[in-house]
């Protein structure tokens, strides 16, 4: 009854243009593309930016609403679920709603209407990361692991679409920063420093480990300070930020009750002929091999997970250690997504190299 009272907020006609856009083809952008366009934001370039955004977006959108739509196993129906695909539909309308892009007034409206539904879809992962809970609740545990592939591979494909529609979203908001940071093109920064980043990270994760545990291990990074490497930042930090929190919650909590000082978690940035490497390694005890194949799956999580029935999700900017089980599997989206990887060796009863 939820699904349909929820589905009938919107009209037949915007449903039936919902599913002729997603049969449209998407166009790829790459990261060199974005940092020549963007190095010169002129207006007639913004408009340009905003007109094909004006036709991209949508198509993209009304994808993702599609496939909200017709997920297996009654996910679906998932009242968290329904309001991610809520978000989805009232965005695909805003931009068929709004006016053909033809001058710079046109297109600082729409650069403001986009921006809100950057802002709309804030909270889809831990809502997501709810929905899948909401099914793992009634579902016999015998049945999950034929459950897992399916839906794996949904949230890949639903997580990567995520991450170009922000992206794209994200760089042309930018570009109308006035006084831009040196060396930045909109979201890419064109000199960065993975070991600036990798610090900041740390420097975050650490703080909170110390506020869940009241005590933290030390993090060591090692390599060269004057190498940089065109990249987005905050895609990096999330990476780094994610799996120092892993490690620096696995070995906190190995040496919590032991007279022995908790070894230091480990970063080396490693800059090679065709890729940069960043490895994160600690001694935590690492994860049993049976173990191994969940650790990249949206259904898994080695720690209690911080949403329930009645989370205030207008508020989840909160971090928690661990329990949404998406740390690891969404950050290798986040490698993948500009042609890199995140791979795992555990080393059980010693620790992990990521």
């Amino acid at each position: 009854m939820e699904a349909k009272k929820l589905y009938e907020s919107f009209s037949k006609a915007l449903i039936e243009e919902v599913h002729r856009w997603g049969c449209m083809k998407q166009t790829g952008v790459s990261l060199r593309y974005m940092m020549e366009f963007g190095s010169m934001p002129t207006e007639k370039n913004l408009l340009i930016s905003a007109q094909f955004l004006h036709k991209e977006l949508p198509i993209r959108i009304a994808r993702r609403a599609i496939e909200l739509e017709s997920l297996p196993y009654g996910l679906s129906e998932k009242p968290a679920v329904l309001k991610v695909r809520d978000w989805y539909l009232d965005s695909f309308r805003d931009l068929r709603l709004f006016p053909e892009t033809k001058d710079k007034h046109d297109e600082l409206d729409f650069t403001q209407m986009i921006k809100k539904i950057k802002v709309r879809h804030n909270n889809v992962v831990p809502m997501m990361a709810l929905g899948v809970q909401q099914l793992k609740k009634n579902m016999d545990p015998k049945i999950l692991p034929q459950v897992q592939d399916e839906i794996h591979q949904f949230l890949d494909r639903f997580y990567m679409s995520r991450i170009g529609v922000r992206m794209l979203i994200g760089q042309h908001v930018a570009l109308h920063d006035p006084s831009p940071p040196p060396d930045c093109v909109g979201y890419i920064h064109t000199k960065m420093s993975p070991m600036e980043v990798a610090r900041n990270a740390s420097e975050d994760a650490r703080a909170i480990c110390l506020r869940e545990y009241g005590s933290a291990p030390d993090i060591n990074i090692y390599g060269d300070l004057d190498f940089t490497f065109p990249y987005v930042p905050a895609h990096l930090h999330l990476m780094v930020f994610e799996l120092v929190k892993n490690s620096l919650r696995a070995v906190q909590e190995r040496f919590m009750d032991s007279d022995k000082v908790a070894p230091p978690v480990r970063i080396i940035v490693a800059d090679g002929i065709e890729d940069v490497t960043i490895k994160v390694s600690d001694e935590g005890g690492g994860i049993p091999r049976s173990g191994l194949p969940r650790i990249f799956s949206y259904l898994y999580s080695t720690a209690k997970n911080p949403l329930d029935e009645h989370s205030n999700l207008g508020s989840t900017d909160g971090v928690t250690m661990a329990g949404y089980g998406y740390g690891l599997p969404i950050s290798r989206q986040y490698a993948r997504y500009f042609g890199g990887d995140l791979q795992v060796i555990s080393m059980e009863g010693y620790g992990e190299l990521i």
